[in-house]
């Protein structure tokens, strides 16, 4: 659906379909003014009869006139607003009408661009991929917003615009399918970034080659396709203030190699690039919105595939950091490509701190379902902001332990370390403990394993299902919150 936002501060026709903000329960007092005597008591009375705990409720005045309701607390959260614009637009889909009226003046909260954020979860949620629908029906909806009231600044709406196609950007990538989105085009997409201000380099396999990242080419030297690190460089400041870092997994897809997966559900592969789409779509959105920071973003693009060529269990490689790893499992594909990632980060940016996302583990779903992100991170104030991050704009995530005492269940007999631990449980932490050995300085370090949250195949609060682009709201906050400057 094409939803077109028009702003006007009076009401130059008769509106067919009405839609106004309430206290909460409904109380409606506030909106005598926008309705007639009659539409009032008939509200009014059915109201008195709704012990439903609902937040919207649609009243059919007649055939033609529809007057949609929206309960909004006193003090909001962001998240409860974005929802709220979101539960809104579900309403509208399903629609027959194709034109609103929403009143701004009826909007009484004192809750911060109120307006904004609504229309930021309707926005999100109105997100549909059918690029590959040869009959194509689009439905086009246009929405008044009427009045003076919470109207969101132009700097405001940049924003919301620019955060709105971070994630629409790595939505799409995620939903590209395998035999499109392989990593030669990926690369390609990645490259056409530099239009927004984005510096782009791409190491190629014999790039690679030269420096040493043998774990991340391993991994793809199965493929036909070739396998690239990709930085994307963001400079929002003048200065040479350290960047901040993220890194991201972008195992275009993943067979598991000759730890060949179970045919089921292999087709939900082409998402395991899911942490890398994050990593391109915030960085998309710092450069939209002119972000004033130092920011890198630093994927891996492989293709996990099963040939003559491709890497065995047994097989021992030398990472980038120096460090052997003895492949116990080739389907333990995604650690490999963010030692590597990881390494070669903090060595050439050194920066603040570094975040890598991931869809790493079917362990962290076990763990935490498809509500929570697990959270591992060598700092303690780096993991705090992550956490109220997401809390402010509900992309939640849970901190989970590290310890070095894991370290002996990923200690190899032949090598420095082995890639998988086979002695049986803490799936989620020692791939998380596997990470850590690749940060060599200390450096501030979080990693955000996303298995359970980059796909929804039943849809969230903010998307209708699909890929999510889970992570690029989440980061987006957690910059502006504590290291963007004003």
């Amino acid at each position: 659906m094409s939803i077109n936002i028009n702003y006007s501060k009076k009401i130059k026709k008769t509106l067919n379909s009405l839609v106004l903000f309430t206290g909460e329960k409904f109380k409606i007092n506030n909106l005598k003014k926008y309705l007639s005597t009659s539409e009032f008591s008939y509200i009014n009375d059915l109201l008195k009869n709704n012990q439903a705990k609902k937040k919207l409720l649609i009243f059919d005045i007649n055939s033609k006139k529809k007057i949609i309701l929206i309960s909004v607390k006193k003090n909001p959260k962001i998240s409860e607003v974005e929802n709220l614009g979101a539960e809104f637009y579900g309403k509208i889909n399903y629609s027959k009408n194709s034109e609103y009226f929403l009143i701004s003046d009826s909007i009484e909260t004192s809750f911060s661009n109120f307006l904004g954020h609504f229309l930021h979860g309707l926005k999100l949620k109105s997100y549909e991929f059918k690029k590959y629908k040869t009959k194509k029906k689009i439905r086009y909806i246009s929405l008044n917003i009427v009045g003076n009231k919470n109207i969101s600044s132009i700097q405001n709406q940049k924003r919301f615009r620019a955060i709105e196609e971070g994630t629409f950007f790595a939505r799409d990538l995620v939903s590209e399918p395998g035999n499109i989105l392989h990593p030669d085009e990926y690369a390609k997409r990645l490259n056409s970034l530099k239009k927004f201000g984005l510096k782009v380099n791409i190491y190629d396999e014999k790039k690679l080659k030269k420096l040493g990242m043998n774990a991340l080419l391993g991994v793809g030297q199965g493929s036909i396709r070739g396998s690239y690190l990709v930085t994307l460089e963001w400079k929002g400041l003048k200065s040479n203030v350290k960047p901040l870092a993220f890194v991201g997994k972008g195992v275009c897809f993943d067979t598991g190699g000759y730890s060949l997966k179970p045919a089921k559900f292999m087709e939900d592969m082409t998402y395991d690039m899911a942490g890398s789409a994050t990593v391109v779509g915030l960085m998309k959105n710092f450069a939209l919105r002119k972000a004033r920071i130092n920011v890198v973003g630093v994927v891996g693009l492989v293709e996990n595939m099963v040939s003559g060529n491709a890497q065995r269990p047994g097989d021992i490689v030398k990472s980038y950091s120096g460090k052997t790893i003895e492949i116990l499992n080739t389907d333990a594909e995604g650690r490999l490509v963010l030692a590597d990632a990881l390494t070669f980060t903090e060595k050439k940016f050194k920066p603040k701190f570094i975040v890598d996302l991931a869809t790493l583990t079917g362990a962290i779903i076990v763990c935490l379902g498809s509500e929570y992100a697990g959270l591992f991170s060598n700092n303690d104030k780096l993991s705090k902001e992550i956490f109220d991050a997401g809390e402010k704009v509900d992309e939640k995530v849970w901190r989970m332990p590290l310890h070095k005492n894991y370290d002996k269940l990923m200690n190899s007999k032949n090598a420095d370390v082995q890639n998988i631990n086979y002695v049986g449980g803490a799936g989620s932490t020692t791939a998380a403990q596997f990470l850590q050995r690749f940060i060599l300085n200390n450096t501030p370090w979080a990693h955000l394993d996303i298995a359970g949250m980059a796909f929804s195949k039943y849809g969230g609060a903010l998307n209708s299902g699909g890929a999510t682009g889970f992570g690029v709201r989440l980061l987006n906050q957690l910059v502006e919150d504590n290291y963007e400057r004003s």
